[in-house]
Protein backbone atom coordinates (compact mmCIF):
# COMPACT_ATOMS: atom_id res chain seq x y z
CA UNK A 1 0.00 0.00 0.00
CA UNK A 2 1.20 3.22 -1.32
CA UNK A 3 1.20 6.42 1.28
CA UNK A 4 -1.00 8.91 -0.07
CA UNK A 5 -0.27 12.39 -0.08
CA UNK A 6 -1.46 15.97 0.40
CA UNK A 7 -0.69 16.26 -3.45
CA UNK A 8 -2.71 13.39 -3.94
CA UNK A 9 -5.74 14.58 -2.16
CA UNK A 10 -5.74 17.86 -3.69
CA UNK A 11 -5.10 16.58 -7.18
CA UNK A 12 -8.21 14.15 -6.15
CA UNK A 13 -10.30 16.89 -5.09
CA UNK A 14 -9.44 19.18 -7.84
CA UNK A 15 -10.63 16.36 -10.29
CA UNK A 16 -13.90 15.92 -8.49
CA UNK A 17 -14.96 19.46 -7.48
CA UNK A 18 -12.91 21.67 -10.27
CA UNK A 19 -12.93 25.60 -9.12
CA UNK A 20 -14.84 24.86 -6.35
CA UNK A 21 -11.81 23.99 -4.32
CA UNK A 22 -9.53 26.75 -3.14
CA UNK A 23 -6.01 25.43 -1.35
CA UNK A 24 -5.20 27.69 1.34
CA UNK A 25 -2.03 26.06 2.73
CA UNK A 26 -0.56 23.19 4.39
CA UNK A 27 0.68 24.27 7.53
CA UNK A 28 2.17 21.66 9.67
CA UNK A 29 1.57 19.30 7.33
CA UNK A 30 -2.38 19.74 7.95
CA UNK A 31 -4.17 20.33 4.54
CA UNK A 32 -6.49 22.89 4.82
CA UNK A 33 -8.75 24.38 1.79
CA UNK A 34 -11.52 26.16 0.86
CA UNK A 35 -15.33 25.35 -0.20
CA UNK A 36 -18.60 26.53 -0.93
CA UNK A 37 -21.38 25.61 0.83
CA UNK A 38 -23.75 24.52 -2.16
CA UNK A 39 -20.99 21.49 -2.38
CA UNK A 40 -19.88 20.68 1.09
CA UNK A 41 -22.28 17.82 1.58
CA UNK A 42 -20.78 16.20 -1.26
CA UNK A 43 -16.97 17.24 -0.59
CA UNK A 44 -17.38 15.85 2.98
CA UNK A 45 -19.21 12.58 1.32
CA UNK A 46 -16.40 12.20 -0.73
CA UNK A 47 -13.57 12.80 1.72
CA UNK A 48 -15.46 10.05 3.90
CA UNK A 49 -15.95 7.76 1.26
CA UNK A 50 -14.53 7.78 -2.05
CA UNK A 51 -11.43 9.82 -1.96
CA UNK A 52 -7.92 8.49 -1.82
CA UNK A 53 -7.81 8.74 1.90
CA UNK A 54 -11.34 7.71 4.09
CA UNK A 55 -11.96 10.41 6.67
CA UNK A 56 -13.69 8.08 9.18
CA UNK A 57 -13.38 10.35 11.98
CA UNK A 58 -15.04 14.04 12.31
CA UNK A 59 -12.75 15.82 14.86
CA UNK A 60 -14.88 19.19 15.14
CA UNK A 61 -17.24 21.62 13.52
CA UNK A 62 -17.21 25.10 14.87
CA UNK A 63 -16.84 28.78 13.01
CA UNK A 64 -14.78 31.46 13.49
CA UNK A 65 -16.27 35.18 12.50
CA UNK A 66 -14.48 37.66 10.79
CA UNK A 67 -16.40 40.81 11.18
CA UNK A 68 -13.85 42.47 8.23
CA UNK A 69 -14.36 40.13 5.42
CA UNK A 70 -16.65 39.82 3.07
CA UNK A 71 -18.21 36.96 4.11
CA UNK A 72 -17.96 37.12 7.57
CA UNK A 73 -18.50 33.38 9.15
CA UNK A 74 -16.21 31.02 8.17
CA UNK A 75 -18.02 27.00 9.16
CA UNK A 76 -14.60 24.77 9.86
CA UNK A 77 -14.78 21.39 9.89
CA UNK A 78 -11.61 18.88 10.94
CA UNK A 79 -11.58 15.51 10.13
CA UNK A 80 -8.76 12.42 10.46
CA UNK A 81 -8.33 9.43 9.10
CA UNK A 82 -7.70 7.00 12.05
CA UNK A 83 -6.18 4.07 9.27
CA UNK A 84 -3.75 6.10 7.45
CA UNK A 85 -3.61 9.00 10.50
CA UNK A 86 -3.76 12.20 7.81
CA UNK A 87 -6.02 15.16 9.27
CA UNK A 88 -7.23 17.64 6.70
CA UNK A 89 -9.26 21.02 7.38
CA UNK A 90 -11.77 22.59 5.17
CA UNK A 91 -13.30 25.76 5.86
CA UNK A 92 -16.58 27.73 3.88
CA UNK A 93 -17.33 30.90 4.15
CA UNK A 94 -21.04 32.37 4.67
CA UNK A 95 -22.74 35.34 5.16
CA UNK A 96 -22.60 36.13 8.91
CA UNK A 97 -26.00 38.48 8.24
CA UNK A 98 -27.30 34.77 6.92
CA UNK A 99 -25.62 32.42 8.35
CA UNK A 100 -27.07 28.78 7.00
CA UNK A 101 -25.12 25.81 5.73
CA UNK A 102 -26.44 21.77 4.95
CA UNK A 103 -26.09 20.29 8.07
CA UNK A 104 -23.85 17.05 7.97
CA UNK A 105 -25.66 14.68 10.79
CA UNK A 106 -26.53 12.70 8.26
CA UNK A 107 -22.62 11.18 7.29
CA UNK A 108 -21.71 11.22 11.07
CA UNK A 109 -23.97 11.19 14.17
CA UNK A 110 -21.37 13.06 15.92
CA UNK A 111 -21.85 16.38 13.57
CA UNK A 112 -25.85 16.84 16.33
CA UNK A 113 -23.93 18.53 19.10
CA UNK A 114 -20.98 19.78 17.19
CA UNK A 115 -23.58 21.91 14.89
CA UNK A 116 -26.04 22.61 18.21
CA UNK A 117 -22.77 24.43 19.85
CA UNK A 118 -21.77 26.04 16.64
CA UNK A 119 -25.40 27.27 16.31
CA UNK A 120 -25.37 28.50 20.61
CA UNK A 121 -22.11 30.65 20.03
CA UNK A 122 -21.91 31.34 16.18
CA UNK A 123 -25.82 32.00 15.16
CA UNK A 124 -24.80 29.31 12.49
CA UNK A 125 -27.82 27.76 11.44
CA UNK A 126 -27.50 24.21 9.90
CA UNK A 127 -30.36 23.12 7.38
CA UNK A 128 -31.73 19.90 8.18
CA UNK A 129 -30.64 19.43 11.72
CA UNK A 130 -32.78 16.98 13.40
CA UNK A 131 -32.48 19.19 16.87
CA UNK A 132 -31.04 23.18 16.18
CA UNK A 133 -31.07 23.97 19.46
CA UNK A 134 -28.37 26.04 21.79
CA UNK A 135 -26.77 23.08 23.95
CA UNK A 136 -24.55 25.20 26.67
CA UNK A 137 -25.75 28.49 27.03
CA UNK A 138 -30.06 29.42 28.46
CA UNK A 139 -32.64 29.54 25.58
CA UNK A 140 -33.64 32.80 26.58
CA UNK A 141 -29.86 34.15 26.18
CA UNK A 142 -31.11 36.14 22.56
CA UNK A 143 -27.19 36.44 21.39
CA UNK A 144 -24.28 34.09 20.22
CA UNK A 145 -21.74 35.12 22.26
CA UNK A 146 -18.74 34.37 20.25
CA UNK A 147 -19.64 36.57 17.49
CA UNK A 148 -17.08 39.84 17.87
CA UNK A 149 -19.73 41.90 18.27
CA UNK A 150 -20.05 41.09 22.06
CA UNK A 151 -17.47 42.02 24.57
CA UNK A 152 -15.31 39.08 25.88
CA UNK A 153 -16.08 40.00 29.53
CA UNK A 154 -19.08 42.05 31.46
CA UNK A 155 -17.34 45.18 31.65
CA UNK A 156 -19.62 45.72 34.72
CA UNK A 157 -17.65 43.33 37.29
CA UNK A 158 -16.32 44.74 39.85
CA UNK A 159 -14.12 41.54 40.68
CA UNK A 160 -11.61 42.55 37.37
CA UNK A 161 -11.03 46.70 38.10
CA UNK A 162 -7.98 47.19 37.63
CA UNK A 163 -7.81 49.19 41.40
CA UNK A 164 -7.89 45.88 42.63
CA UNK A 165 -4.46 44.82 41.62
CA UNK A 166 -2.78 47.53 42.08
CA UNK A 167 -2.60 48.77 38.32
Amino acid sequence: MTEVTNQDLIQSLIEGFGEKIIIEHELYGLLTFETHKDIILDVLSFLKNDGPIKFNFLTDITAVHYPERKHGIAVVYHLHSMVSKVRIRIKVYIDEYHPTIPTATNLWKAANWMERETYDFFGVKFDGHPDLRRILNMDELGVHPMLKQYPLEDPNRVDKKDEYFGR
